[in-house]
Formats: structure tokens, sequence, C-alpha cells
């Protein structure tokens, strides 16, 4: 068995096209296939639904990738190592980060790129939590920047960065704004709700949080518009037309726009963490390592709101 078999059958399995795996795999598509092939011969098993295009991994196929996944991780992993015990910490990080942390990336990033100068990022944003979490169990994401839920504490190692406080963001003319004595006053979820708002897709752990907050102010929102992207709420209430539920350390990106203005959301529901997450049963390269330990850094050192002891 070559060790190349293993990463072109793990590049299949994510392209989902012969084409395009070899493509990423930089040989051309007869060898990839051939390749693949002897290896169903030396394991004696099917692994490919064969077909005039690529149809699928066989049962036996889908059990053999996620060996081979672990293995091409375990490479890279190795490789990290050898590089850091030469020169210090290199290599790529892999990052993916739900659309609501954005903001606080570069929090985690800027400090480890600067001790680690031959460190990279290679950052997947806007992602759903479950998006994440399925490509760090597919080895294709080193890490992840999302909420801290007791599922994902039970399945992945975590480090929390921040909780996650809420603003209303308003047009200066909004009716929301004529009922504030002055701007810094707080706004209640039930008061938010009769406003038109735009918000995150429904399928999002940010926005079901926001239908949580709403709900227990006894209240429920239907936005006319949702987008995965906070950049676009703050289109959408720069128009006039529109409102919008965004976390509270997007004013460290966006401050409060011309025209635009905060209000606290007041809430006795606890805020929900924000944190990193790398996978449980990895051993954790040197890059890995290098990722979670300026997460531990930066939890009570944050731009962002820090985690209440």
């Amino acid at each position: 068995m070559l060790f190349r078999q293993l990463e072109y059958l793990v590049a299949l399995s994510r392209e989902r096209h012969f084409t395009r795996a070899a493509e990423a795999c930089h040989v051309s598509q007869p060898a990839l296939s051939e390749a693949i092939r002897k290896l169903e011969i030396e394991l004696d098993l099917p692994l490919i639904v064969r077909g005039r295009k690529f149809e699928g991994l066989t049962p036996e196929g889908e059990q053999i990738v996620r060996w081979a996944r672990r293995i091409v991780a375990d490479q890279q992993a190795l490789k990290h190592e050898a590089a850091a015990l030469r020169s210090g910490v290199a290599g790529t990080v892999r990052l993916g980060a739900v659309p609501t942390a954005s903001a606080t990336v570069a929090d985690l990033t800027g400090p480890l790129c600067q001790k680690h100068p031959l460190v990279t990022v290679n950052l997947a944003e806007d992602l759903p939590s479950g998006e994440i979490t399925s490509r760090i169990d597919r080895f294709e994401l080193d890490g992840g920047i999302t909420y801290l839920d007791d599922d994902i504490e039970s399945r992945f190692r975590t480090f929390p960065l921040y909780r996650e406080y809420y603003d209303l963001l308003v047009s200066v003319d909004s009716s929301a704004m004529d009922a504030k004595d002055t701007p810094g006053d707080s706004i209640t979820w039930r008061e938010a709700s009769s406003l038109p708002l735009c918000a995150l897709p429904s399928m999002m752990r940010g926005r079901r949080i926001l239908d949580e907050f709403f709900a227990y102010d006894g209240a429920t929102h239907t936005p006319r518009v949702e987008t995965d992207s906070i950049a676009s709420l703050y289109a959408h209430v720069k128009t006039g037309h529109w409102a919008a539920v965004v976390p509270r350390v997007w004013r460290h990106v966006f401050g409060e726009p011309p025209g635009l203005r905060c209000l606290p959301l007041a809430s006795e529901l606890e805020a929900p963490v924000i944190g990193l997450i790398t996978a449980r049963s990895s051993q954790g390269s040197a890059l890995i390592r290098a990722l979670e330990e300026t997460a531990i850094g930066l939890e009570q050192q944050s731009s962002a709101s820090p985690i209440e002891r």
C-alpha cells in the first residue's frame, strides 16, 4: 500500500468527482483512478460505486476513508513536528469560524502569526457550527471558532475565548431610538421584536440562540431578510428600513457607522461562550499545540468581552 493511494481516496471522498480530485492531487485522472483500483485489489474490498461517473463510496469505502483521513492527517502532523524541530513551528493552520465570531478571529490569528513567523492561516468564515465540527472530524480543518455548547465540549478540546453579548443595531431615525433618552440606553428583546428585522438563517446556531433570547422575554420574531453575513446585516440596517441583533464584539470592527446606533439588549439569560475547538482524538502537531496555546493566552486578554468567572 502506498501513501499516495490513501491521499487520492481522501481527495475523491472530499471532491466527489474524479477530475477535481486528480487536480487537487496534481495528477492525471487516469493515474488517480488506477491507484485507487490497485488499493481495492490490495484490500480486497470495493471502495467506489462505479458507473459512468463517480457515484459515491461503498459502505466499505466509507469505513476505509475514515482510516485514510486519520493516516493522512497524522502524516501532516509528523511533517509539522519535524519542521518545528528544525526551525520552529511552521505550516498552515486551517480554521473555520461561525459568522458571529468573524470579528474576533484576528485576536487569535494575529498573536499566533506574530509569535510564529513561519505559520500561515487559511480561514473559512461564515460556516454553520455543524459544518465546522464535521470538517474537523474529517481532518479538513485544524480548528474552529464556534459556540461551546455541551455537546461540543464532550466531543472536542475546547478553549473559551469570550461571552457573546448582543446589541440591537438600528438607524438613527428608527422608532426604537425615539423611545431612548440616551444612545446608551438598553432595550428589551420584546421591544426589539416589534421592529422589522433581518437576521442569520434559522439553520445557524447563532440564530437559534437569538430565538431563545426572544422566547425567554415572551416574544417571537420573523425576519423578512436572512443572510449568513454580519456585514450584510449592517448593510441592510444602513438602508433605514431594518434593524438587526448583532454580537457586541462587532463594535470593535465597525464601531457605530454614521447613521447607525447600537442599543444594548438586556436579558437575564446567560450569554453563550465562543471558543476555539480542536479534535479531541488528535495527538496534536506542534502547529495545533501553538494554536491552542495562543487561545489559552487570549482567554483573559481578548479585545472582546472576557469570560466571566
